[in-house]
């Protein structure tokens, strides 16, 4: 008789199986794998630790362990992530969401004095869409704009915008940056994830960024800096007088900037750390 194997039985060996693969959390992850093949919240899986499966249970879980295993990371497998207050859809065409870009939104969001104001609102290099679908969420009368230069990012965007409920509130621009934007009038917000990683950081990074999310999200000339430059440039003439610009940016890239904006004219040029205390965020006000 073949060996009958409980849920719990399948969590260990995979947590353990994942673990010699080098794969961070790797209990925490081989749950959440387990739990999508069996189509349940993580959570509930607790209940079901004595329940034998079946062998057709067991070849997606081993289908989705394997991927892990080769370093896919675990939100491309699940097909979504948490971001803010929504649920994305995430795959290959654009950047997994980071929880330190949901504290972009928050600071963003800081800016604004009321919710119930038509702000409006620019989101550069909007990849899978979750800075400006949160925005939109939690702004219910701004006119949101999202920008992306890869046609297939957008189509990402586009999509979690449906399944989101907010198809009729973000207008969608294929655009390298400001090049192809001519929507016409000042903005309020300006705000951006941009590529901003070095070379060398690049070269180490781990192999779920490295090896499957896009490069062309990640990396950047000029020590990081190119396209923080050309954001920073692009804006100051689109802001509104009082109009605030957020970026999220490299570890080395708080002072350049600042000089860059105060040879530009914004009024004020402010750092931020995130919640690790990583210096993280530049907010420029024109």
């Amino acid at each position: 008789m073949p060996e009958m194997l409980t849920v719990l039985d399948v969590v260990q060996r995979s947590a353990a199986f994942l673990e010699s693969k080098g794969v961070e959390s790797a209990r925490l992850n081989a749950e959440w794998l387990i739990a999508s093949a069996l189509g349940m919240d993580r959570m509930k899986l607790y209940l079901q630790f004595d329940r034998p499966l079946k062998e057709s249970e067991l070849a997606d879980m081993r289908s989705k362990v394997a991927r892990r295993a080769k370093r896919e990371p675990l939100q491309y497998i699940l097909g979504s992530t948490p971001f803010h207050e929504l649920d994305l859809k995430v795959d290959r065409r654009a950047l997994i969401p980071r929880p330190e870009t949901e504290q972009l939104v928050e600071l963003a969001l800081g800016s604004f004095g009321e919710n119930d104001v038509a702000y409006r609102i620019v989101d550069l290099g909007t990849g899978s869409g979750a800075i400006a679908l949160a925005l939109a969420f939690a702004l219910p009368r701004a006119e949101l704009f999202a920008v992306d230069a890869s046609r297939e990012a957008l189509g990402l965007a586009q999509e979690n915008a449906l399944g989101c409920g907010l198809q009729n509130r973000v207008t969608f621009i294929l655009s390298d940056w400001f090049s192809d934007f001519d929507v016409e009038g000042e903005f309020d917000l300006i705000v951006s994830n941009p590529p901003y990683l070095t070379e060398e950081e690049m070269g180490s990074a781990e192999p779920e960024v490295k090896d499957y999310e896009p490069h062309s999200a990640l990396f950047a000339e000029k020590q990081g800096l190119s396209d923080l430059e050309k954001i920073v440039q692009g804006s100051f003439e689109r802001l509104r007088a009082g109009g605030v610009l957020w970026l999220e940016t490299g570890v080395k890239h708080r002072q350049p900037l600042a000089d860059l904006c105060q040879s530009l004219g914004y009024a004020s040029v402010e750092g931020v750390d995130d919640w690790s205390g990583r210096p993280r965020f530049v907010k420029a006000v024109k």
